[in-house]
């Protein structure tokens, strides 16, 4: 008797079992997705919030000091830098070039070498002024010698003065002194400490007397003769700051003095000149405009913050203030500006200044912190580069 094994086919009930497994198994799954999603989520949260409240990043800012101080009310205007040495270089002898140790460009100090003439015609010049020299001696001597004979007394006075007049002994000397005098003119040297701008003679060239050589510019001493409204005059004072800056380096500011008031106002556009004169910095060129503030009113003995450090939370104007690496915002009541920089004053209501001589408020880097946050102070430069 042989046995067959025969497959039963499933039932309806177990395939509903075998689905109902398949999809608790499925809803198991995506729970088990979601709850790890909502963890990693949930632990990144945490983790930035910590890093903010803890103090983990720190940020690079700059700071500037608090000073005690003037603090200098400024009328802006505008002037053109002019230079109070720039000389345009004249043969005042004649001859052939024979040397050129210049070019534009170049910075040359007083008394230096330019150009060399030939000077072999001028020593001629000189030796023959000599010889007219000697001639006219001689002659003086044929001229009183027999009046000093006839009188047995030496010519003196007036006969001895027509005597030297006759002979030509003046003019003798006075062409003897201009030959060494073109001798000297032989070597052009420079007039004063500058850049020379322009050569246009070269090596082998011959001079004529009066002709255009160069040009030097001394970009040291400087003015600027700036428009001050006729309004602003009054406030204006000889002796004052200024601040010159200009347009392509305004990072580079340099200091004048304020040198005279010039008495003439411009019946067109109502408005005088203040001559500043200012060392220069290399950057500030004859020719240029700048940017002018002129000193107008100075307010003594003040608290003063950098314009920049000043912000405004909610309405209130702050600054911020770094203590023990910490950025802490620190209410004020702003008074004054220049526009550099702005005075603090005392709380009405306590009679103090919220902020000390000595103290770093930042100037960048700060515009989006919070109080207390966490902050390195760095060179303006080395954040930049960050």
């Amino acid at each position: 008797m042989i046995a067959r094994l025969t497959r039963t086919a499933p039932t309806r009930a177990h395939s509903t079992l075998l689905l109902g497994l398949a999809v608790v198994m499925a809803a198991t799954a995506c729970k088990k997705g979601e709850d790890e999603k909502v963890e990693s989520e949930t632990s990144g949260a945490d983790s930035t919030a910590q890093a903010a409240g803890g103090g983990s990043v720190t940020l690079p800012v700059v700071g500037q000091t608090v000073r005690q101080g003037d603090l200098v009310l400024s009328v802006v205007t505008t002037g053109q830098v002019r230079s109070d040495g720039v000389v345009t270089l004249k043969s005042e002898t004649t001859g052939q070039i024979i040397k050129v140790t210049v070019r534009p460009g170049e910075r040359v100090t007083r008394g230096q070498t330019l150009i060399d003439v030939d000077p072999r015609e001028l020593d001629l010049a000189i030796l023959q002024a000599q010889a007219a020299l000697e001639d006219a001696k001689l002659k003086l001597l044929d001229n009183i010698v027999g009046d000093s004979i006839v009188s047995g007394k030496p010519v003196t006075g007036e006969r001895l003065r027509s005597a030297e007049i006759r002979a030509g002994l003046d003019r003798a000397k006075a062409d003897l002194e201009k030959a060494k005098l073109q001798r000297e003119r032989a070597t052009i040297t420079a007039p004063f400490d500058g850049v020379v701008d322009d050569i246009r003679v070269s090596v082998g060239e011959r001079l004529s007397t009066g002709q255009e050589i160069g040009k030097i510019v001394d970009l040291r001493n400087l003015r600027i003769e700036a428009a001050v409204l006729e309004h602003d005059l009054p406030f204006i004072k000889i002796g004052g700051d200024a601040i010159i800056t200009a347009a392509a380096v305004p990072d580079q500011p340099i200091r004048g003095r304020v040198a005279a008031i010039l008495p003439l106002v411009d019946s067109t556009t109502r408005a005088g000149r203040a001559v500043i004169r200012a060392t220069g910095n290399g950057v500030l060129r004859p020719g240029m405009y700048a940017d002018v503030r002129l000193e107008a009113t100075r307010l003594p003995n003040r608290i003063v913050v950098p314009a920049a450090a000043v912000i405004e939370r909610d309405g209130r104007p702050l600054v911020f203030v770094v203590k023990g690496g910490r950025a802490q915002w620190v209410y004020i009541f702003p008074g004054r500006t220049n526009g550099f920089e702005t005075e603090v004053l005392a709380d009405s209501a306590s009679g103090q200044i919220p902020v000390a001589a000595g103290d770093t408020v930042l100037v960048e880097g700060h515009l989006t912190l919070t109080h207390d946050a966490p902050v390195k102070l760095v060179a303006k430069q080395e954040r930049g580069n960050q």
